[in-house]
This record gives structure tokens, sequence and C-alpha cells, in this order.
């Protein structure tokens, strides 16, 4: 009976132990839950690659056009979550390799995009000013695709994005929890937080799009934006960890 009895006593630990574990766990992600958002909202209202596309798409689209380039900027921000979890991104930023292809890819998406703006603005030179703006037509199919895989491509070719993760992540993950759900649940809730956050900025910005569509204006948006992603660039580039 003793025997028995303390087979019935390990079998409920040994039940019981998982239990215990879950619940310590998801009361640990709730009482870090304040501080994981305020550093998501901290980290998505600085200036970078992400609020340059979204401001210059939202003055010169409108809000319609600046929701592509944003689901495109969150799904490759969750890429990096999920990649963190698995442990993909740890790889990455351990490899000197990885590491430097990531961030001359990177460079170069943002120089193309510098470019591609400064372009913008020198076309727009030949464009008689206007006091009229021109009205932002909805985007087609392609232009819509174009926006969203751009919001993709930078991301995804952040060198500091997987650096970012790995060193962010760990702090909200409990270490005896399950790593990959816990990340990716947290990945989702900083991407909805991140994706509100901008798509207001870009509202903001498009009920001024008039004003920013003038000639004039938009060529000198078009030059700002483009000094702004350039810099970037250059700064990717040369960056080190």
């Amino acid at each position: 009976m003793l025997s028995a009895g303390g087979l019935t006593l390990s079998a409920g630990k040994s039940i019981d132990a998982p239990v215990g574990e879950c619940e310590h766990a998801c009361v640990e992600i709730a009482t870090s839950l304040p501080a994981f958002l305020l550093s998501v909202l901290l980290i998505s209202a600085s200036p970078g690659p992400a609020m340059a596309l979204i401001f210059r798409r939202a003055a010169l689209r409108g809000l319609g056009g600046a929701v592509p380039t944003v689901l495109g900027l969150e799904l490759g921000l969750y890429c990096w979550a999920l990649f963190a979890g698995a442990g993909f991104a740890a790889l990455v930023a351990a490899s000197e390799v990885a590491y430097l292809v990531l961030r001359v890819v990177g460079a170069v998406v943002l120089l193309y995009l510098g470019f591609r703006a400064y372009r913008a603005a020198w076309l727009e030179r030949r464009t008689p000013d206007a006091d009229v703006a021109p009205v932002p037509t909805s985007p087609g199919r392609r232009p819509w695709w174009g926006s969203f895989g751009e919001g993709v491509v930078v991301q995804l070719a952040n060198p500091k994005a997987a650096v970012f993760m790995i060193a962010f992540y760990p702090q909200f993950v409990p270490s005896d929890g399950p790593v990959f759900v816990t990340t990716a649940l947290l990945g989702l809730l900083q991407i909805t937080v991140e994706a509100a956050l901008y798509l207001g900025l870009a509202a903001g910005v498009a009920r001024a799009g008039a004003w920013f569509r003038r000639p004039r204006i938009r060529r000198r948006l078009d030059a700002v934006s483009g000094t702004v992603l350039v810099g970037l660039g250059l700064r990717v580039a040369v960056s080190s960890r």
C-alpha cells in the first residue's frame, strides 16, 4: 500500500508539475506585459526606415496607399519574431557572414529607395507649380503588392532587427515556459500595437495630403525622404553590432 501510495503520489506530482510551471509562466508573462507594451510603444515611435516610408507614402498617396506598406513592415517584423523564437535570429546575429550579407542587402534596399525618392524630386522639377494638388488615385493591385513587398523587404533586410529580437524578447519570455509559443504571441501583440500606431500616423499625415501633394511641397518631401533613407542606408552599411 505504501509503495502504491508512493506511486500515486509520484504520479500526482508528475502530472501537477507541468500545470504549476505553466501557471507560473503565465503569471510571469502577465506581470511583464505593461513593461513590454511600454517598450514597444517607445520603440515604435522612434524614427527609422519604417517611419520614413509610412510618412512619405501617406503624404503622397493617402491612407489607402500607406496601408500595404504598414502591413508589409509588420509581416516582416513578425517573421523576425518567429525567427527569434526558433533560434534562427541568434544564428544570424552570431554569424559574421550572415550578418554581413544581411547588412549589405539592407543598405542596398534603403539606398535604392532613397535614390528613387531623389529621382522623383528631380522629375517633379519639370512639373509647373500649381495651387491645386492632384487627387490621389486608389492603388491598383500591382502597386498594392509592390508597396506591401517593399515593406516586407525593408524589415527583413534589417540586420538590427535580428540583434534587437534576441536582445529584447528573452527579457519577457519565461525560461521555464514554451519559448517559441510565447515569442510568437508577444510578436503578435507587438505588431498589433505597431500597426495601430503606424496607421494612426498615416491617417494623420493623410489628412494634410492635399498640402503635401502640391508640386513644390512634394519635391521637398521627396528630397527630405531621399536624404533620410540614404542616410539610414549608409548607417546600416557602416554600422557594427
